[in-house]
């Protein structure tokens, strides 16, 4: 039998090289995404349709690859969703049809809800057995591979490269992090199915936080930058610069979250970052100060950087349910919330204005400093 602590330096290598991998392939498509619309001749509500598919996807996979994880490990799911992600990337931009490319995208999503799953499972388990907090390292990796792969994408497609070739150079890059990666995750000798049940106690309650925190998220994502041009701050053509400041941040807070956590504590950082988070909403709201306005995002990105994985951590060590459930609870109610957010985000925005609607961001935000003591030590 290998030694613990021989196993675990490869297991945490090859959970960071797992998130990398499934945040560059996912970041590799959205540059994509223009290419697949023309290939197919879709129109604006079409398009959505079809996107709405990869969500579709993804939120069937989620709990299907929690039980199994539950039973096998979270090995063989890993390996599923990120070959899988691995095999379609190329295959988006290669679809002749609507009906087909809502086929890959449905099977796309399926494969980065299995992986997303399975690699945080698997990263709890390695957490649990280092006994030290890793969980954050972890997540910045997506966000390292989120950076790496829409960037890397552009950059092809600015110098000359056909989609086609620019999907197959992040394919090929990520099947070789997936091939160093796969045999030193850890194996499970298997146990007694768990019961299926619904999320309940504390997993509901982390499941609910994990929704607010990807909720602002996407809301930064999809509306940060009409934000700032409604407050008059800039012009369209540079308001995006919000949203890099955001996850510039949140890269930089996650790639030191683990020290963090581990000098403050789950409790502190839950109730320090959301306090931040919610700073960073109120001076976004400052009328006709670009600067405040920008370093709201940056407050708003080192607020939730390391909300989610703390929550991760938590639901993996709950005693209400089986990690593997739990963890895909929390993760399919997360990413439940980055779907339908922006849309509720707009149905206030219309009722009131975008203001008002990320006010009530920074009110829901305030779950996590309220709630802390009850769910952390």
């Amino acid at each position: 039998m290998i030694p613990v602590a021989r196993t675990l330096p490869a297991a945490a290598l090859a959970t960071r090289l797992a998130f990398l991998a499934a945040g560059f392939v996912m970041a590799c498509w959205a540059p994509l995404i223009p290419f697949a619309k023309d290939q197919v001749g879709a129109g604006e509500g079409t398009f959505g349709l079809l996107l709405l598919c990869l969500g579709l996807g993804s939120i069937v996979a989620m709990p299907v690859t929690g039980y199994i994880s539950a039973r096998m490990g979270a090995r063989p799911m890993i390996l599923l969703g990120g070959y899988g992600l691995v095999l379609l990337l190329p295959m988006l931009v290669l679809a002749p049809s609507v009906l087909v490319l809502g086929v890959a995208l449905a099977f796309f999503g399926a494969a980065l809800g299995t992986i997303d799953v399975a690699m945080n499972v698997h990263a709890a388990e390695v957490e649990t057995r280092a006994q030290r907090p890793m969980m954050s390292g972890f997540h910045a990796m997506w966000s390292v591979g989120g950076i790496l792969g829409a960037g890397g994408v552009t950059g092809l497609l600015w110098a000359g490269a056909s989609p086609l070739m620019a999907a197959a150079v992040g394919s090929t890059l990520a099947l070789a992090m997936m091939i160093v990666a796969t045999p030193r995750f850890l194996r499970a000798a298997g146990g007694a199915p768990p019961k299926l049940a619904l999320p309940r106690g504390m997993v509901l309650l982390l499941a609910v936080l994990a929704a607010i925190c990807f909720l602002v998220e996407g809301a930064v994502l999809d509306w940060g930058a009409l934000l700032i041009v409604a407050q008059d701050l800039l012009e369209p053509t540079t308001a995006g610069i919000g949203y890099m400041l955001f996850s510039v941040a949140m890269t930089v807070a996650r790639l030191t979250g683990d020290r963090i956590v581990a000098a403050l504590g789950q409790r502190a950082v839950l109730i320090v970052g959301g306090l931040i988070a919610i700073s960073g909403i109120g001076l976004t709201l400052v009328p006709g100060m670009v600067g405040v306005a920008l370093l709201g995002f940056v407050l708003i990105g080192l607020g939730c950087a390391n909300l989610v994985p703390v929550v991760f951590s938590l639901a993996a060590r709950q005693p209400d349910m089986a990690p593997g459930l739990a963890v895909a609870a929390v993760t399919t109610t997360g990413y439940a919330g980055i779907l339908l957010g922006p849309a509720l985000v707009g149905f206030v925005a219309e009722a009131s204005s975008l203001a008002m609607a990320f006010g009530a961001l920074a009110i829901l935000m305030l779950a996590f400093p309220l709630t802390a003591r009850l769910i952390a030590r």
